[in-house]
């Protein structure tokens, strides 16, 4: 991690280019572009992650959606319990009929 930001304090000096400390430390210049969009984005913490920086508001943004998804999935399973329950009786009628050999009176009923 310290070895990132120490390859990052390089490249930042005046004279010294990306690609140039890149190729000395035996890395990708594109890595080390990462680490700089990282660090402008997000800091040091953003570099040691090694990760995106998300805006908080984004973070609030998505929380709220999965909130509102979980509260809509809730209530279907709500619901698909209660228009299960009709039918589960409806299929035990059945086979308390066939059993009884009363078949007849289901259709009927």
């Amino acid at each position: 991690m310290d070895q990132k930001l120490a390859i990052l304090a390089e490249a930042g000096q005046p004279g010294m280019s990306i690609s140039y400390v890149a190729r000395r430390h035996g890395i990708s210049p594109s890595l080390v572009f990462g680490w700089r969009r990282r660090m402008a984005e997000g800091g040091i913490e953003a570099v040691r992650a090694d990760d995106e920086v998300v805006a908080r508001s984004e973070v609030r943004e998505l929380e709220k959606r999965i909130r509102e998804l979980e509260r809509v999935l809730g209530k279907k399973t709500l619901e698909n319990e209660i228009l299960r329950w009709p039918l589960q009786l409806s299929l035990h009628r059945f086979v308390v009929f066939r059993r009884l050999g009363l078949s007849f009176l289901y259709e009927v009923l």
